[in-house]
């Protein structure tokens, strides 16, 4: 069940007594609890029948006797328990107990358990099994980003370029709560007017969110997959006139995950993009072009360029000698690897 699909659920009933929200994406967890505190009760319900509470100061009993209250000219009351992973141990849990195995059909209990999964062996998680809509809320791995942020501003009745997908990922990573924010700006500044349908493209990406679609460290490892050595000192010139524009923990990250795909292409046993897509968790896209450079950069050229990758890391962090500008270091090392 997708975190959309609980939404559609609160939505249209009938609603659940409790709602354990619990995993390592935070995002999810939250859009429910939002949808939740919005829209099952109205406005004119919420200042009588609507409680949150902090689980880190809030005990579990203050939990139960709200819970266990009538709601006031109301059909029900919405009680919300935030950061439901502040309690920690299985007393607090065990104080709860009683009421989950007998929830009160007039209230609707949300717990927002954030960062880590229940532990599935306990007895509270077997109670929960039995009376509460329980949603575990995975990670988007980072192979799937792509796919995530294209089926999100889908949703939104947008669409968005792959290159501009690619700045995004490259540049905010793994984390939905930021690019969600970014997107929102993008919604405002893109309008419909542009289409019905209207394209987030690189130009955005670029003008409304800071992100140069031409110099980043997206285009520095094309740059290096194609052994483009102008573009690549472009780049690398850029970042040092701009230092905010890509650390040099980013670039090196970034790199190195280019020659491990490399690598692994060349013991690949297969010539098909989507076949190479699946085994190294890629979009297809850039599996192709992995598949079609390979032979500009030997294994043997592969395995000494991790010998410089490992060495620029050290030196990026002051070891064996005194400490160098991070443009230096990277124009030191583009030189190497093409080379």
């Amino acid at each position: 069940m997708s975190y959309l699909d609980v939404i559609k659920q609160i939505k249209t009933g009938p609603l659940k007594p409790i709602y354990f929200l619990n995993g390592e994406e935070p995002f999810f967890i939250d859009e429910i609890v939002n949808y939740a505190a919005q829209n099952i009760l109205d406005e004119s319900e919420r200042d009588f029948n609507q409680t949150v509470f902090y689980a880190k100061d809030t005990p579990p009993i203050s939990v139960v006797d709200s819970a266990t209250r009538l709601p006031m000219m109301s059909e029900r009351q919405v009680v919300i328990v935030k950061e439901a992973q502040e309690y920690s141990s299985a007393k607090d849990w065990e104080a709860l107990e009683k009421y989950l195995e007998k929830p009160a059909a007039s209230t609707v209990l949300i717990f927002a358990y954030k960062y880590k999964k229940f532990d599935k062996r306990s007895r509270v998680y077997k109670i929960l099994k039995k009376n509460a809509e329980i949603f575990e809320s995975e990670l988007v791995k980072d192979y799937q980003l792509g796919g995530w942020i294209k089926s999100y501003i889908k949703t939104k009745k947008y669409q968005i370029t792959e290159k501009a997908t690619a700045l995004l990922v490259e540049f905010i990573g793994n984390d939905l709560s930021r690019i969600v924010n970014e997107l929102q700006k993008l919604f405002i500044m893109v309008p419909r007017s542009e289409g019905n349908s209207p394209q987030i493209t690189e130009a955005h990406i670029e003008k409304h969110i800071g992100i140069s679609k031409d110099y980043n460290v997206f285009e520095l490892t094309n740059a290096i997959l194609d052994k483009d050595i102008v573009k690549a000192n472009k780049i690398v010139k850029y970042f040092g006139q701009n230092p905010k524009a890509a650390h040099i923990t980013v670039v090196l990250s970034n790199l190195h995950t280019l020659y491990q795909r490399l690598f692994k292409a060349h013991f690949a046993k297969t010539e098909d993009p989507k076949q190479f897509a699946a085994l190294i968790s890629i979009h297809p896209y850039p599996a192709k072009e992995i598949l079609l450079k390979r032979r500009n950069h030997p294994a043997k050229i592969i395995s000494r360029n991790f010998s410089y990758l490992r060495e620029y890391d050290l030196l990026s962090k002051g070891v064996g000698q005194a400490s160098v500008p991070e443009n230096e270091l990277l124009r030191e090392l583009v030189y190497k690897l093409l080379h």
